[in-house]
């Protein structure tokens, strides 16, 4: 790590810059907030109020003229400006990171890789459920073959929502690439790929419920791995009683849990890594359970303590990676990986056949 920080300018201060970008930058060490774009005075009050010393700039081109004062880019505006922002930026000569979706197809996202390839710049894409505490303890558990040969995994990302919020992810124009399959959807099919390996075959189904909603608001996707698991994935923000967060069945036993991560709670209410005792860590009542044959609401299985969410650790990664120290956290080819799973289940849902990948 170097003795100077690096330079971080933040495009965009809505929900995912101020709520996750911004404290994680501000909290990794070897990294310095400098710079956001927004032109908002609201936006820029808050900012000015958590990072008093940050400078602030009206436009994205605006940002990418102070290039030689900057060291990375983080882009965490709109779906549809990931693309053109990126490539701006990379072509500014700066690292880029882009929060998920990196694009709105797999061949977008590998002609951006591509570009940062011949520029010899990072381009990393912000995953960060990666770093979640179920996903966490569930990779150790298969890491140390807990549960034998993995033959089926649940992954639910459900909420309660019952009137549409409005706004960019909601919205049917297409440009917006709005919608659960590509929101909420980016996080399990990342998931399920990095705990199981490339899908061979994808089936979806995709609905819009709510009175009044443009977009998918209910969405289910089943994959088929080239090791044979099958991964069936929900997204949906019309579920009235919300189901396990994971249930992996295995030749050996079975792991469920229930709850979200409590990381992103914490950042909304205020809470900063680093700051917070304990972060990432949640109470016992909480903890997943590993047994067979039973059921855990009933108490079966044995409680397996949470492997602490450890969201930091994706800045930190992009750290040591601008600095030689480490590989990419997140390359845009495994970024377009699952938009070739996603893209998929889009076609999978609309014509209603399973598509062979």
């Amino acid at each position: 790590m170097t003795a100077t920080p690096l330079r971080v300018g933040l495009i965009g201060y809505g929900l995912a810059g101020s709520v996750f970008h911004a404290p994680l930058i501000a909290a990794t060490e070897g990294l310095a907030l400098d710079t956001v774009v927004t032109s908002s005075p609201d936006r820029r009050q808050q900012a000015r109020a958590e990072f008093p010393d940050v400078r602030f700039a009206d436009t994205p081109e605006e940002l990418f003229e102070r290039a030689d004062e900057l060291d990375l880019v983080v882009i965490a505006s709109p779906n549809k400006t990931h693309v053109p922002l990126a490539a701006a930026a990379l072509k500014a000569g700066l690292p880029v990171v882009v929060d998920k979706p990196v694009a709105g197809t797999a061949a977008e996202a590998r002609d951006l890789a591509a570009l940062a390839d011949e520029r010899g710049l990072l381009l990393s894409v912000f995953q960060n459920r990666r770093w979640d505490n179920d996903f966490l303890t569930l990779r150790r558990l298969l890491e140390d073959g807990a549960l034998g040969d993995v033959w089926r995994f649940e992954s639910r990302f459900e909420r309660w929502r019952p009137r549409p919020k409005g706004g960019w992810r909601e919205s049917g124009d297409p440009a917006e690439i709005g919608g659960l399959l590509y929101d909420l959807g980016s996080h399990v099919v990342d998931q399920a790929l990095v705990l199981f390996g490339p899908v061979t075959e994808v089936y979806a189904e995709t609905d819009v419920r709510r009175p009044g909603a443009e977009t998918d608001d209910d969405t289910f996707i089943a994959l088929t791995h080239a090791s044979g698991v099958r991964s069936h994935l929900h997204v949906s923000a019309t579920t009235a009683q919300l189901g396990p967060r994971f249930r992996v069945l295995g030749s050996e036993a079975g792991y469920v849990k229930y709850g979200l991560d409590p990381q992103e709670a914490a950042l909304r209410e205020g809470s900063r890594p680093g700051t917070a005792p304990e972060w990432g860590t949640e109470d016992q009542a909480l903890w997943g359970r590993i047994g067979a044959g039973e059921s855990p609401l009933s108490g079966g299985g044995t409680p397996v303590p949470t492997v602490p969410g450890d969201y930091p650790a994706y800045y930190a990664a992009v750290a040591a990676a601008l600095t030689g120290a480490g590989p990419n956290p997140v390359p845009a080819l495994e970024a377009a990986a699952a938009l070739d799973v996603l893209e998929a289940a889009r076609t999978s849902a609309r014509d209603k056949v399973t598509v062979t990948l």
